[in-house]
Formats: structure tokens, sequence, C-alpha cells
């Protein structure tokens, strides 16, 4: 309304996506087709590649066409970008504090209803790993399972014996004390759920390569990095998708309105 009401209807005009906060990108070619499902006619163009780690003041990306049309699509826009690329900003700050230890920061299935592939995606692009996409690719045995069937070690010896032995199974133990029997009974993966970086790094020990061992819960940018020194192969962490914050994105006409 505030478009219609206020610029002329064959307005055009040039705009330019802005980074007002430095961070890595995500989601830009996602963002910029926003634009075009309100016009076709908007003409579009990424100037950044996913993944890019940018300073505040970086372009990246420009919108041609319709001014109207340009400010319809603009806050969607904005929200798409700022969302993903909150992702990635996280995402990379995780990453870099791990460099060098052999751990790898991975996502889960926390993520917004319908957007799960493109929240992953900018995972991805913030150098972090995908794990389970659904419930359909891997079987990952949590404290309910364990709770309905008796014990983690039980958990793991049925569902390996109802999958493919191609098919990962990981389970989640709170206790050192089980991990000798999931390891025995065919865990590929085994979580250490809240524990101590002390008990990791004896579960390392104890675990011995014999399975990949996965640090959950809690996870923060202070404390990764002395999670990731235990010897753990993965560090999961779900809020880098389900509560990142958005970064700080814009977009600015770059010449006057022409009628």
């Amino acid at each position: 309304m505030t478009s219609q009401a206020t610029i002329p209807e064959g307005a055009q005009a040039d705009a330019v996506i802005v980074a007002r906060a430095g961070g890595c990108i995500a989601g830009l070619a996602t963002a910029l087709q926003t634009f075009r499902i309100v016009d076709e006619s908007v003409h579009t163009s990424v100037l950044v590649s996913a993944g890019a780690v940018v300073d505040a003041g970086t372009r990246l990306g420009t919108v041609r066409g319709s001014a109207r049309a340009i400010l319809s699509a603009e806050r969607v826009a904005l929200n798409v970008l700022g969302h993903f690329s909150g992702i990635a900003t996280a995402t990379r700050a995780l990453v870099d504090a791990v460099d060098g230890t052999g751990a790898s920061i991975v996502d889960t299935r926390k993520t917004t209803p319908g957007l799960r592939i493109l929240e992953k995606s900018a995972v991805r692009a913030g150098g972090g790993k995908n794990h389970r996409m659904g419930l359909y690719d891997a079987v990952l045995i949590k404290d309910n399972h364990i709770e309905a069937v008796g014990s983690p070690g039980e958990a793991v010896r049925r569902a390996r014996g109802h999958v493919a032995e191609t098919t990962k199974v990981e389970v989640e133990i709170e206790d050192l004390a089980d991990l000798e029997s999931v390891i025995e009974a065919g865990a590929d993966i085994v979580m250490l759920d809240n524990m101590d970086p002390q008990t990791m790094r004896a579960a390392v020990e104890q675990a011995a390569g014999r399975c990949v061992l996965e640090a959950s819960g809690g996870i923060t940018l202070a404390t990764v990095r002395g999670i990731a020194e235990t010897g753990v192969d993965l560090i999961s962490v779900g809020w880098i998708t389900h509560s990142a914050p958005a970064l700080d994105v814009a977009l600015d006409f770059v010449v006057e309105v022409a009628t």
C-alpha cells in the first residue's frame, strides 16, 4: 500500500543489497529470486558467492526494475538473506574455533518447517557438515527409545537387526558405562550427551577408533574448542539453525527513482 500511495506506477529503480555487518553469506540467490517472483521483469545479479566472508559495507547483489516491485519484495528478501547468512556466520565462527583439531561441526534436525534444505545448505556455506536430513536416512536412538527398550545396548542390537548393513546406527548415551555395550552391539556413531570434557576424553580413549564419537548438548562458541580438543569426531550444534542471530543486511536505492 505504501509504495502504491507514494511511487508512480511506471517508476524504475536500481538498488543494491549491502551487508551492514560482517559475516558469512548464504541464501543470496534465493533472496534475489524473491524479487522475480513479485515481478519477473526485475533483473538481479549476485556479487558474492555462497560461503564468502565479507566486511560491513560489502555489496552483495543488485536489483533493477519496477520500484514498486522491488519495495514489495524487499522485506521478504532481506529476511531470507539475513536468516541464512546468520546460520552461515554462526557456523563459520564454530568451524574456525575448532580449526586444527580434526573435529567437524554438524547440524541437527532442529530446523524451521519447510526450510530444512535451505538451512542445512547455509550450514555447509559456513563450513559445517550436515547430519541426518530426516528420519529416513539413518537410525538415531535417543533417550526415549532407550527408556522404552530398557538399555542402550539392546536398542542398538534391535536397530542393527532391523536395517540394512549400510545404514548408519547412532545411539545417545549419558553414562560412560554404556559405551562398551553399544559399541559391541554395532553402533556406528555414539553421541556423548551433555558430558564434560574430561568424560569425553575418557570415551575417546576407551572407544579407540571403533566408532565415531559425537559431542552434543549446550555447545557454545566459548566451549567448543575445549570439546574439540578431547578428540571427538563430531560436534553437533542445534542452535546454529534454530537460534542463530540474523545477519544485518539492507537494500538501498542507488539512483534517484525515475518516473
